[in-house]
């Protein structure tokens, strides 16, 4: 069988919206050593395609980072065929906090020096060091602790739809501009309580070991991230203190923690918390866009991506083919670091 899915991505779209059966939603992360990465990449393509499933993963010599779609009649044959490996026994799933199945389209495992890009140096200090992993309820109990300074490991288009109250939600585009950004930020306030979330735990596993490094006495992290916060504040009957969705890297861009809607459209500036990709194929910048802006701009960031976007095919390919470049993301960070700047203007 081939190892690689090479069918046009609107078929496969198709095909997902006719699909007779339902589809879960999962992520899933572990640090640890994996010698053959490679091998261990088309063993587990092969296996996974043969049970339907769709998704993402990044394999490297330090672990794995899976989000995926398990279709529910194969959901008990994926389990044990997992647990069955060495490397991945009794490795947590987060499932999705809003699941319509159609999260993914196809399947994607790719072997990847890191599996989550951070520039860092790992043989410069201890990797497995990591800071105090919280419950729900440990980590609303430290949001009121007057000491504690809270910091949103992810990138700023996460974090303006969504964040947990008073915390910090660095103006970067990057987890790995995010991790000196937040040292030079927190400079002077090493013995104070820190805690660190993202949206599923990865980000603050290496986050939380290297602020330590760094001198850091007191770090802890979210368990499981956003999603299983919202799964634990469900089933225990905790205050919710995270406003609005939790962004997602898949098809949905997005799900609901609260029911808030805590940003706005970038080109009307009504409440709005929905990501879009620009229609324009040579721009597919991800803005947030109301129904009534995408109506009137053809799905477009800007004027000039929406002239683009209705012209022949073979037109707009000629236009790339020139290395054409769009005004968008000056609109876009127009827009977007207002808002920023007002979310951080806070003490630390």
């Amino acid at each position: 069988m081939e190892l690689y899915n090479k069918y046009d991505k609107r078929l496969l779209k198709e095909k997902l919206m006719q699909e007779p059966f339902k589809r879960i939603t999962i992520s899933f992360y572990r640090y640890v050593i994996i010698n053959q990465p490679h091998q261990l990449r088309d063993e587990l393509y092969a296996e996974w395609y043969t049970l339907g499933i769709f998704g993402r993963t990044y394999l490297a010599n330090e672990g794995i980072n899976g989000q995926m779609s398990v279709p529910e009649h194969n959901w008990e044959e994926f389990m044990l065929r997992l647990q069955v490996r060495k490397y991945f026994e009794d490795m947590p799933i987060k499932r999705a906090v809003e699941d319509d199945g159609k999260s993914f389209y196809k399947l994607k495992v790719k072997v990847r020096t890191k599996i989550v890009a951070d520039g860092l140096d790992d043989g410069t200090f201890d990797v497995t060091n990591v800071g105090r992993h919280l419950s729900a309820k440990e980590f609303n109990e430290a949001l009121a602790d007057p000491n504690t300074i809270v910091v949103d490991m992810r990138n700023h288009y996460e974090s303006e739809i969504g964040h947990f109250e008073n915390a910090i939600c660095p103006d970067v585009d990057t987890f790995k501009e995010e991790l000196p950004a937040v040292e030079e930020m927190l400079k002077g306030k090493e013995d104070k309580k820190l805690i660190l979330y993202c949206t599923g735990g990865i980000r603050c596993e290496k986050a939380s070991a290297y602020f330590k490094h760094k001198g850091f006495t007191d770090v802890n992290q979210l368990h499981g991230g956003i999603i299983d916060y919202a799964r634990q504040i469900k089933a225990e009957g905790l205050e919710n203190r995270f406003k609005g969705k939790n962004f997602v890297f898949d098809e949905r861009l997005g799900e609901s923690i609260s029911g808030e809607i805590i940003s706005e459209c970038h080109q009307c500036g009504s409440a709005c918390d929905t990501h879009t990709n620009c229609a324009n194929d040579d721009c597919h910048l991800l803005f947030i866009q109301c129904k009534v802006c995408a109506e009137k701009m053809d799905g477009c960031c800007t004027d000039k991506c929406k002239t683009i976007a209705n012209l022949p095919v073979e037109e707009q390919r000629s236009l790339r083919k020139g290395k054409l470049k769009t005004d968008a993301h000056a609109v876009y960070k127009s827009r977007l670091r207002p808002h920023l700047k007002k979310m951080n203007n806070q003490e630390v």
